[in-house]
Protein backbone atom coordinates (compact mmCIF):
# COMPACT_ATOMS: atom_id res chain seq x y z
CA UNK A 1 0.00 0.00 0.00
CA UNK A 2 1.54 3.32 -1.42
CA UNK A 3 1.13 6.83 -0.30
CA UNK A 4 -1.52 8.40 -2.81
CA UNK A 5 -0.82 11.83 -4.37
CA UNK A 6 -2.92 14.70 -6.23
CA UNK A 7 -3.49 18.55 -6.44
CA UNK A 8 -6.33 20.55 -4.91
CA UNK A 9 -8.55 21.79 -7.61
CA UNK A 10 -7.25 22.74 -11.31
CA UNK A 11 -3.66 24.30 -11.75
CA UNK A 12 -3.22 27.24 -13.97
CA UNK A 13 -1.85 25.33 -16.68
CA UNK A 14 -4.42 23.00 -16.96
CA UNK A 15 -7.24 25.49 -16.91
CA UNK A 16 -5.21 27.11 -20.08
CA UNK A 17 -5.57 24.12 -21.63
CA UNK A 18 -9.09 22.29 -20.78
CA UNK A 19 -12.32 23.58 -20.27
CA UNK A 20 -13.68 21.03 -17.81
CA UNK A 21 -13.07 19.64 -14.98
CA UNK A 22 -14.01 16.35 -15.81
CA UNK A 23 -10.98 15.92 -18.30
CA UNK A 24 -8.56 15.90 -14.67
CA UNK A 25 -8.73 12.54 -13.95
CA UNK A 26 -6.43 11.60 -17.62
CA UNK A 27 -4.67 14.66 -17.14
CA UNK A 28 -3.59 13.55 -13.71
CA UNK A 29 -3.08 9.87 -14.99
CA UNK A 30 -0.77 10.72 -17.88
CA UNK A 31 1.34 13.37 -14.97
CA UNK A 32 1.49 10.12 -13.05
CA UNK A 33 -0.44 11.24 -10.23
CA UNK A 34 -3.09 9.21 -8.13
CA UNK A 35 -5.68 11.88 -6.40
CA UNK A 36 -7.99 14.66 -7.15
CA UNK A 37 -9.45 16.83 -4.68
CA UNK A 38 -12.79 18.68 -5.92
CA UNK A 39 -12.76 22.09 -4.23
CA UNK A 40 -15.99 23.36 -2.65
CA UNK A 41 -14.45 25.62 -0.85
CA UNK A 42 -17.02 28.48 -2.12
CA UNK A 43 -20.02 26.55 -1.83
CA UNK A 44 -21.23 23.31 -2.72
CA UNK A 45 -22.53 23.37 -6.33
CA UNK A 46 -21.81 19.91 -8.24
CA UNK A 47 -24.37 18.88 -10.41
CA UNK A 48 -25.65 15.42 -11.47
CA UNK A 49 -24.34 15.58 -14.74
CA UNK A 50 -20.48 16.84 -13.41
CA UNK A 51 -20.56 14.56 -10.57
CA UNK A 52 -21.34 11.41 -12.61
CA UNK A 53 -18.96 12.45 -15.84
CA UNK A 54 -16.03 13.15 -13.51
CA UNK A 55 -16.65 10.22 -11.23
CA UNK A 56 -16.99 7.45 -14.56
CA UNK A 57 -13.62 9.40 -15.46
CA UNK A 58 -12.15 8.67 -12.31
CA UNK A 59 -13.25 5.22 -12.08
CA UNK A 60 -12.06 4.71 -15.44
CA UNK A 61 -8.13 6.32 -14.86
CA UNK A 62 -7.83 5.05 -11.31
CA UNK A 63 -8.04 8.34 -9.99
CA UNK A 64 -9.47 8.32 -6.40
CA UNK A 65 -11.26 11.82 -5.18
CA UNK A 66 -11.99 13.65 -2.09
CA UNK A 67 -13.95 17.08 -1.37
CA UNK A 68 -13.25 20.12 0.19
CA UNK A 69 -16.06 21.17 2.02
CA UNK A 70 -16.82 25.11 2.07
CA UNK A 71 -14.33 27.05 3.82
CA UNK A 72 -16.96 29.43 5.57
CA UNK A 73 -17.47 26.12 7.80
CA UNK A 74 -17.15 27.40 11.61
CA UNK A 75 -17.30 24.23 13.76
CA UNK A 76 -16.76 26.94 16.80
CA UNK A 77 -18.87 29.34 16.01
CA UNK A 78 -20.32 31.62 19.26
CA UNK A 79 -23.21 31.96 16.79
CA UNK A 80 -25.73 28.83 17.18
CA UNK A 81 -27.10 29.33 13.34
CA UNK A 82 -23.81 29.56 12.22
CA UNK A 83 -22.64 26.19 13.82
CA UNK A 84 -26.32 24.97 12.74
CA UNK A 85 -25.30 26.54 8.69
CA UNK A 86 -22.52 24.39 9.24
CA UNK A 87 -23.72 20.89 9.60
CA UNK A 88 -26.12 21.62 6.49
CA UNK A 89 -22.71 22.84 4.53
CA UNK A 90 -20.85 19.50 5.57
CA UNK A 91 -24.12 16.86 4.97
CA UNK A 92 -24.05 18.96 1.34
CA UNK A 93 -20.20 17.86 1.19
CA UNK A 94 -21.33 14.46 1.84
CA UNK A 95 -23.81 14.00 -0.61
CA UNK A 96 -21.67 15.83 -3.58
CA UNK A 97 -18.91 13.57 -2.34
CA UNK A 98 -21.34 10.58 -2.64
CA UNK A 99 -22.51 11.41 -5.83
CA UNK A 100 -19.03 11.89 -7.10
CA UNK A 101 -17.34 8.05 -5.66
CA UNK A 102 -15.10 10.23 -3.12
CA UNK A 103 -14.56 8.63 0.35
CA UNK A 104 -13.17 11.92 2.23
CA UNK A 105 -14.22 15.09 2.52
CA UNK A 106 -12.02 18.04 4.26
CA UNK A 107 -13.87 20.03 7.09
CA UNK A 108 -12.25 23.59 8.58
CA UNK A 109 -12.37 23.66 12.05
CA UNK A 110 -13.17 27.56 12.86
CA UNK A 111 -12.06 30.58 14.81
CA UNK A 112 -11.75 31.21 18.86
CA UNK A 113 -10.71 34.78 18.57
CA UNK A 114 -13.99 35.56 20.75
CA UNK A 115 -13.09 33.04 23.29
CA UNK A 116 -11.06 30.32 24.84
CA UNK A 117 -9.53 27.69 23.26
CA UNK A 118 -10.88 25.02 25.53
CA UNK A 119 -14.72 26.71 24.65
CA UNK A 120 -13.97 26.94 21.12
CA UNK A 121 -12.87 23.04 20.86
CA UNK A 122 -15.91 22.52 22.62
CA UNK A 123 -18.06 23.75 20.68
CA UNK A 124 -16.78 22.21 17.60
CA UNK A 125 -16.66 18.88 19.33
CA UNK A 126 -20.73 19.34 19.51
CA UNK A 127 -21.25 20.63 16.02
CA UNK A 128 -19.20 17.98 14.40
CA UNK A 129 -20.84 15.11 16.16
CA UNK A 130 -24.17 16.41 14.99
CA UNK A 131 -23.04 16.30 12.31
CA UNK A 132 -21.49 12.91 11.91
CA UNK A 133 -25.03 12.03 13.59
CA UNK A 134 -27.00 13.99 11.03
CA UNK A 135 -25.07 12.24 8.28
CA UNK A 136 -25.49 8.54 9.31
CA UNK A 137 -28.80 9.42 9.67
CA UNK A 138 -28.68 10.98 5.81
CA UNK A 139 -27.28 7.73 4.47
CA UNK A 140 -24.01 9.16 4.14
CA UNK A 141 -22.22 6.87 6.56
CA UNK A 142 -19.23 5.82 4.50
CA UNK A 143 -17.90 9.47 3.89
CA UNK A 144 -15.03 10.16 6.30
CA UNK A 145 -14.71 13.21 7.78
CA UNK A 146 -11.57 14.99 8.10
CA UNK A 147 -10.91 17.98 9.88
CA UNK A 148 -8.25 19.97 8.50
CA UNK A 149 -5.47 21.66 10.50
CA UNK A 150 -5.30 25.42 10.25
CA UNK A 151 -2.63 27.94 9.46
CA UNK A 152 -3.79 31.28 11.53
CA UNK A 153 -3.19 31.52 15.25
CA UNK A 154 -6.40 32.61 15.97
CA UNK A 155 -7.94 29.76 14.47
CA UNK A 156 -8.79 26.48 15.67
CA UNK A 157 -6.91 23.89 14.23
CA UNK A 158 -3.55 23.28 15.98
CA UNK A 159 -2.39 19.72 15.65
CA UNK A 160 -3.51 18.41 19.11
CA UNK A 161 -6.76 20.07 18.84
CA UNK A 162 -7.58 18.48 15.24
CA UNK A 163 -7.17 15.40 16.82
CA UNK A 164 -9.52 15.70 19.66
CA UNK A 165 -12.02 15.72 17.20
CA UNK A 166 -10.83 12.88 15.68
CA UNK A 167 -11.39 11.00 18.86
CA UNK A 168 -15.06 12.00 18.31
CA UNK A 169 -16.00 8.93 16.19
CA UNK A 170 -13.50 5.58 15.09
CA UNK A 171 -13.96 6.58 11.12
CA UNK A 172 -12.70 10.00 11.25
CA UNK A 173 -8.91 10.88 9.87
CA UNK A 174 -6.61 14.48 10.74
CA UNK A 175 -6.42 16.32 7.37
CA UNK A 176 -2.55 17.21 8.33
CA UNK A 177 -1.23 20.26 6.50
CA UNK A 178 1.97 20.88 7.29
CA UNK A 179 2.88 24.09 5.59
CA UNK A 180 -0.39 25.68 7.90
CA UNK A 181 1.23 23.66 10.91
CA UNK A 182 4.67 25.36 10.12
CA UNK A 183 3.16 28.84 9.35
CA UNK A 184 1.15 28.92 12.46
CA UNK A 185 4.36 28.10 14.84
CA UNK A 186 6.53 30.67 12.49
CA UNK A 187 8.40 28.05 10.50
CA UNK A 188 8.94 25.44 13.06
CA UNK A 189 9.48 22.59 10.81
CA UNK A 190 13.44 22.17 10.39
CA UNK A 191 13.65 18.37 9.08
CA UNK A 192 13.21 15.02 10.27
CA UNK A 193 12.93 15.73 14.24
CA UNK A 194 9.66 17.68 14.01
CA UNK A 195 7.43 15.60 11.35
CA UNK A 196 8.79 12.73 13.40
CA UNK A 197 7.36 14.47 16.77
CA UNK A 198 3.98 15.26 15.42
CA UNK A 199 3.59 11.68 13.50
CA UNK A 200 4.50 10.34 16.99
CA UNK A 201 1.45 12.51 18.36
CA UNK A 202 -1.15 10.95 15.24
CA UNK A 203 -0.60 7.72 16.50
CA UNK A 204 -0.45 7.92 20.16
CA UNK A 205 -3.74 10.08 19.77
CA UNK A 206 -6.06 7.97 17.65
CA UNK A 207 -3.51 5.16 17.00
CA UNK A 208 -1.47 3.47 14.04
CA UNK A 209 -4.30 2.22 11.78
CA UNK A 210 -5.69 5.71 11.36
CA UNK A 211 -2.02 7.07 11.40
CA UNK A 212 -1.21 5.08 8.01
CA UNK A 213 -3.80 6.29 6.13
CA UNK A 214 -4.50 9.83 7.20
CA UNK A 215 -5.12 12.76 4.63
CA UNK A 216 -2.83 15.53 4.05
CA UNK A 217 -2.26 18.82 2.69
CA UNK A 218 1.11 20.38 1.86
CA UNK A 219 2.46 23.60 0.69
CA UNK A 220 4.74 26.38 1.38
CA UNK A 221 3.42 28.94 3.07
CA UNK A 222 4.64 33.02 3.70
CA UNK A 223 3.49 33.75 7.33
CA UNK A 224 3.65 36.17 9.51
CA UNK A 225 4.24 36.79 13.07
CA UNK A 226 2.05 36.79 15.03
CA UNK A 227 -0.69 36.15 12.60
CA UNK A 228 0.04 32.73 11.05
CA UNK A 229 -0.64 32.08 7.46
CA UNK A 230 -0.13 34.94 4.74
CA UNK A 231 -0.45 32.80 1.31
CA UNK A 232 0.19 30.18 -0.22
CA UNK A 233 3.64 29.97 -2.68
CA UNK A 234 5.16 27.20 -5.33
CA UNK A 235 8.14 25.19 -4.52
CA UNK A 236 9.77 26.68 -7.12
CA UNK A 237 9.09 30.77 -5.28
CA UNK A 238 9.06 29.76 -1.56
CA UNK A 239 10.87 32.79 -0.91
CA UNK A 240 12.74 31.07 2.37
CA UNK A 241 9.31 29.71 3.68
CA UNK A 242 8.86 26.38 4.32
CA UNK A 243 8.40 23.56 5.01
CA UNK A 244 10.50 21.59 2.90
CA UNK A 245 8.73 17.58 1.62
CA UNK A 246 11.75 15.66 1.42
CA UNK A 247 12.17 14.65 4.86
CA UNK A 248 9.13 14.28 5.36
CA UNK A 249 8.53 11.81 2.19
CA UNK A 250 11.98 9.80 3.72
CA UNK A 251 9.39 9.00 7.24
CA UNK A 252 6.87 8.49 4.72
CA UNK A 253 8.49 5.65 3.08
CA UNK A 254 10.68 4.07 5.88
CA UNK A 255 7.53 3.67 8.12
CA UNK A 256 5.37 2.05 5.16
CA UNK A 257 2.73 4.87 5.59
CA UNK A 258 0.15 5.39 2.79
CA UNK A 259 -1.38 8.51 3.71
CA UNK A 260 -3.10 10.61 1.04
CA UNK A 261 -1.19 14.05 0.04
CA UNK A 262 -3.17 16.71 -2.01
CA UNK A 263 -0.76 19.85 -3.04
CA UNK A 264 -2.15 23.41 -2.38
CA UNK A 265 0.80 25.13 -3.85
CA UNK A 266 -0.27 28.63 -5.60
CA UNK A 267 -1.55 27.75 -9.11
CA UNK A 268 1.55 24.86 -9.40
CA UNK A 269 -0.20 21.89 -7.56
CA UNK A 270 -0.33 19.06 -9.79
CA UNK A 271 3.64 20.06 -10.65
CA UNK A 272 4.75 20.25 -6.96
CA UNK A 273 2.39 16.79 -6.38
CA UNK A 274 4.45 15.24 -9.01
CA UNK A 275 7.65 16.94 -7.24
CA UNK A 276 6.81 14.67 -4.07
CA UNK A 277 5.70 11.29 -5.60
CA UNK A 278 8.70 11.44 -7.34
CA UNK A 279 10.86 12.29 -4.80
CA UNK A 280 8.96 9.60 -2.30
CA UNK A 281 9.31 6.75 -5.32
CA UNK A 282 12.94 7.45 -5.51
CA UNK A 283 13.20 7.29 -1.24
CA UNK A 284 10.96 3.69 -1.26
CA UNK A 285 12.71 1.85 -3.44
Amino acid sequence: MLAKFGPAGNSDVYSKTHKSTVDAPKYLKDMGLDHYEYQCGRGVRVSDKLAQSLREEAEKYGISLSVHAPYFISLSSVEEDKRDNSINYILQSCDAAKRLGAQRIVIHSGSCAKISREEALSLAKDTLSRARKAAIEQGFEDIIFCPETMGKVNQLGNLTEVLELCKLDDTFLPTIDFGHLNAREFGFIKGKAEYEKMLDEVENAIGHDRLKIFHSHFSKIMFTVPGGEKMHLTFDDNQGFGPDYEPLMEIIAKKGLAPTFICESAGTQDKDALAMKTYYMSVGE
